[in-house]
């Protein structure tokens, strides 16, 4: 989970278009993160989503109506507590009519005047949704214009259907997306996601993380010291560019990341098995799991107990869950492997990357101070199957897994063109 958002104060405008049914769910991202959320609707919203349902989510009580806040007289000035109280006004969706209020000063509702009360140096993020033939109108889009030049971060809508019936653009992001420019905001760049970012829009990632553990009896099992933690990152960092992303990991303490899918498995055959009903759908596969590479032929259903001075366990070859990936996968899908190695890493690497069909892969060593399993940092290099190498220095493994994900963003990148 991202500590970004733990504590943090959310203001929410929402406008009465149709996208407003996506805003529980966006509510819950918030929340779950840590984030404490106000919302904040237009009259005509409770048309699209009720006060009760975002109340129940938020936890708070909704502000629809001006002279209903106001009623008590220590209420008069809820708008301005309400602009020192948060860190963030996000409006979402933004509808033409609310654009023009924003734009041009208006102070008519509760979200509009609490929105002229936000301080100054606080994130405001617009999302407008509405039919494409409206969004381009030359109206909006000379708002727009004034609200970017009033310090407001503007996210443009996607290319989608539209409520419509038809296609175009108009289309509110998905909450997923939203969190993550709100995430960005408030890491202190109030800019759109980059190019290479957006890559990730509406993909399906999965991603392996942690240690399997192969069972020798009722208590003893074949395992590594893989913390889970470069396997989160990524699931992490994914899911904070909007994609939908299933983690499928090992036993492990770590804390799901907010919006992510957990699959929790045992040995390397339930992983497979897991990978294999995520293989069709994946636009994307990141192995970063340890995998053990053998397990016990027979496994004992009663402890064993100690006896001879030595002791023999034979041993079966796991199944090779990347390379089953790599055999299957599609012109549009992309695979992404791991190369943890103690001695000639670029040469293993480069013949894992091939052998298994990927496109990249990185490499790490378990000789390098800061790398390799069970700490917080790692030092990468990324390889690629054009060759193209490229080795970065010790940082921590969130920034390690954003430094991978937009590397491969450029695979996205070709597949879409």
């Amino acid at each position: 989970m991202s500590d970004i958002m733990l504590g943090k104060k959310i203001l929410l405008g929402v406008s009465g278009g149709i996208a407003a049914y996506k805003m529980p769910l966006l509510v819950r991202l918030f929340v779950k993160a840590g984030a404490e959320v106000q919302v904040i609707m237009t009259a005509r919203t409770k048309q699209f989503v009720t006060p009760d349902t975002l109340a129940v989510l938020s936890k708070r009580p909704v502000l629809t109506d001006v002279f209903g806040a106001f009623a008590q007289p220590s209420h008069w000035a809820e708008h301005i507590r309400l602009g020192e109280w948060a860190d963030m006004f996000l409006v979402a969706p933004a509808t033409a009519n609310t654009l023009a209020k924003l734009a041009h000063g208006f102070g008519d509702d509760m979200l509009s005047i609490v929105y002229l009360a936000l301080r100054p140096n606080k994130p405001r993020l617009v999302f407008p949704a509405m039919d494409g033939e409206m969004f381009t109108a030359a109206s909006v889009q000379r708002n727009i214009e004034q609200l970017v030049q009033d310090g407001c971060t503007v996210i443009p809508p996607e290319h989608g259907d539209l409520a419509s019936g038809l296609v175009g653009v108009g289309r509110l992001p998905e909450p997923e997306t939203i969190f993550a420019h709100a995430v960005k905001a408030l890491a202190g760049s109030t800019d759109a996601l980059d190019e290479d970012e957006q890559k990730y829009r509406g993909k399906h990632i999965v991603v392996t993380a942690g240690a399997t553990r192969e069972k020798i009896d009722p208590v003893r099992f074949i395992s590594n010291y893989s913390s889970g933690k470069m396997g989160f990152a990524l699931a992490e960092a994914a899911a904070q560019l909007g994609a939908t992303v299933t983690l499928i990991t090992g036993k492990t303490p770590l804390a799901t990341p907010p919006t992510v899918a957990r699959i929790n498995i045992e040995s390397a055959e339930e992983m497979l098995r897991a990978a294999e009903s995520e293989f069709a759908r994946a636009d994307m596969f990141i192995a970063a799991a340890a995998v053990a590479d053998y397990r016990p032929v027979e496994v004992q259903s009663e402890k064993l107990k100690k006896s001879d001075s030595e002791f023999s366990l034979r041993l079966i070859k796991n199944p090779d869950i990347l390379a089953a990936f790599g055999a299957q996968k599609k012109p549009h899908q992309v695979a992404i492997g791991f190369a943890l190695e103690t001695h000639n890493g670029i040469e293993n690497a480069k013949e894992k990357l091939l052998k298994k069909n990927l496109d990249m892969i990185v490499l790490n060593s378990a000789n390098e101070a800061g790398a390799g399993f069970d700490v917080e940092t790692n030092i990468i290099t990324i390889i690629t199957r054009d060759g193209f190498a490229e080795k970065f220095p010790l940082m921590h493994k969130r920034n390690a897994a954003k430094t991978i994900l937009k590397k491969a963003a450029a695979f996205l990148s070709a597949i879409a063109s």
